[in-house]
């Protein structure tokens, strides 16, 4: 759909469900009533998706109130400063020509070649987001207002150093900017600038989901420095990254289920994780007014003083649970089988989990599961272990150094004054636990396979790390005071809070697609710019696209054109 062409009088747009008789799909469409001299007609402004069934038409519909509210807004694809090519290239699209193009090819030469895809759809979904307002008088700092939004397009598109990203800017996208003045946009990013960014990232995402967030998952993650140096905020301390010898934060993060960011906090690197609980329900609580949602961590969260502050805050959780490291009665009813009971009745068999619920006191239920796969895995990565020992073992002139070594520790004994064999008694307890896995909740209403599938869903925070550390590189830190590593924190989380709107907007509207597939996608979608030689003039020659981007641009109302057209005429004389 082509958005500079609307004229719509707003108000007077609805949602609207649509289904034909032979198909199962529901239609879900953004629906304009107008007048048309007697009569009174309809338009699809917008289709939002297809459902399948009540839970994703439920999901199109709040994404379709969402852009009909934004829409209502009056909100422009106002994507970039006047002074660079990016934003002609945009103009000259939009304005179009529908005169025909009189060259002669051989006066025609390609000048450059811009990637335009990234700056175009993420650009709207930033502004969408409200990140255009996050600077403290931002129509005074134009500059370094774009200067922040490009920084985030670049940590998107192709995330490098500060100094990498200036040059890569220039190069493939038309955007000239000086590298200190970037450095000192980054110190307008302070930590008003940083809650308006937390806050304007939970107000989307809240918004997505219709305002509605049951389940909250939050982890941590460490992230090293290029630097042996600490100080307040980058110190040693255990490092999820192992590099042991090297400064580091703690940075906690929260997504929704459907693995959109809520909100993060920054700690220094000594801080233990499970010491940063306290400080996460406090924001959900005061900051961002969410009720009595369900909280899920993994075992690292897991301690008697966690569990009782979150029991005084009558705060629901789920938790892993350290199975191991339990009782010795409890081991035993733990790893005896015998009452397991089938968790999903109609598994086959290699795919079958058994489950135990045990009760710990009035309140706290541990949830125990069996599963097959995982049981051959543990068997798998056991056997490999004992493998590479009994090598090591061959190899090694000192046997017992290998006792000092904690993995292998538990599957060796000395035999006679110095020969180390394999223990087969502490190999045959531990593959007591093969397949074994357990939760702590404190919710007593909900069967297992509800709470089981909720702590399931941990991975969405894990897939969330996974692509803030690869996809957007927010580690290494190459910045060393502590404002400057708060500010390139916050523009990574401005681009995961992009990247993770759209991959939910795509994948509600036309299919599953990864932050990696999308930005594939759009990199392709390139502006040759040509120049005839004889008269001055400079077109555009848009590139080929692939389905997937013409799709992207459709769901985000922007028109992609595949049209040479006009950019710039020389100057009358």
């Amino acid at each position: 759909m082509d958005n500079s062409g609307i004229c719509f009088i707003f108000g007077v747009m609805f949602i609207r469900y649509k289904t034909t008789p032979n198909s199962k799909k529901t239609s879900v469409q953004l629906v304009e009533t107008f007048r048309q001299g007697k009569s009174v007609k309809q338009k699809v402004v917008r289709h939002i998706g297809s459902a399948m069934n009540e839970e994703e038409k439920h999901a199109l519909r709040k994404l379709g109130e969402q852009i009909m509210a934004k829409m209502q807004e009056g909100v422009q694809p106002d994507l970039f400063g006047k002074e660079n090519l990016m934003q002609q290239i945009s103009k000259a699209e939009q304005v179009g020509n529908g005169n025909p193009l009189i060259v002669d090819l051989t006066d025609i030469k390609e000048e450059k070649r811009i990637r335009k895809g990234i700056h175009q759809i993420y650009g709207l979904v930033y502004n969408e987001i409200g990140f255009g307002k996050v600077i403290k008088n931002p129509a005074r700092k134009q500059a370094s207002v774009n200067m922040l939004r490009h920084m985030v397009m670049t940590r998107i598109a192709q995330p490098s150093s500060k100094l990498q990203s200036v040059h890569l800017l220039d190069q493939e996208y038309g955007v000239k900017l000086d590298v200190n003045a970037v450095y000192r946009m980054m110190d307008l990013v302070d930590d008003t600038a940083i809650e308006k960014i937390k806050q304007y990232g939970h107000s989307h995402s809240m918004g997505l989901l219709g305002g509605v967030i049951d389940v909250i998952f939050y982890d941590c993650t460490t992230l090293y420095f290029e630097s042996f140096i600490e100080d307040g905020l980058k110190e040693n301390g255990f490092s999820k990254d192992g590099k042991y010898n090297q400064p580091q934060v703690l940075l906690a993060l929260m997504v929704t289920e459907n693995g959109l960011p809520i909100g993060y906090d920054l700690f220094n690197g000594s801080r233990f994780e499970g010491h940063t609980l306290e400080d996460a329900l406090k924001r959900l609580r005061e900051t961002y007014q969410i009720g009595k949602v369900v909280f899920v961590a993994d075992a690292a969260l897991l301690s008697n003083d966690n569990m009782m502050m979150m029991q005084a805050e009558k705060q629901p959780f789920i938790v892993g649970a350290r199975i191991k490291n339990m009782s010795k009665d409890m081991a035993g009813k733990i790893v005896d089988r015998s009452d397991y009971k089938e968790l999903y009745p109609d598994e086959k068999q290699e795919h079958a989990i058994t489950y135990k619920e045990i009760m710990l006191d009035e309140t706290l239920r541990l949830l125990v599961t069996h599963s097959y796969q995982r049981e051959a895995k543990d068997k798998h990565d056991r056997e490999k272990a004992l493998e590479q020992l009994a090598s090591r073992l061959k190899k090694s002139k000192s046997p017992k150094s290998l006792l000092s070594n904690h993995g292998y520790k538990k599957f060796l004994m000395i035999e006679g004054q110095a020969t180390l064999v394999t223990n087969e008694e502490k190999i045959k307890e531990a593959a007591a636990w093969d397949g074994l896995h357990g939760i702590i909740t404190n919710i007593t209403g909900e069967p297992a396979t509800k709470l089981l599938s909720h702590y399931k869903g941990l991975w969405q925070v894990e897939e969330t790390f996974r692509i803030s550390k690869h996809d957007l590189r927010m580690r290494p830190i190459f910045h060393w005071t502590p404002k400057r590593i708060k500010a390139h924190i916050a523009i990574c989380f401005m681009a995961l809070v992009c990247t993770r709107s759209l991959e939910h907007k795509v994948r509600l509207q036309y299919k599953k697609l990864s932050p990696a597939a999308i930005r594939a996608a759009l990199m392709k979608v390139e502006v040759s710019i040509l120049k005839d030689h004889k008269t001055g003039k400079y077109y555009g020659l848009p590139s080929a696209v692939t389905q997937d981007a013409k799709k992207i641009y459709q769901i985000c109302g922007l028109r992609l054109t595949d049209t040479p057209y006009l950019i710039k005429a020389p100057p009358k004389k």
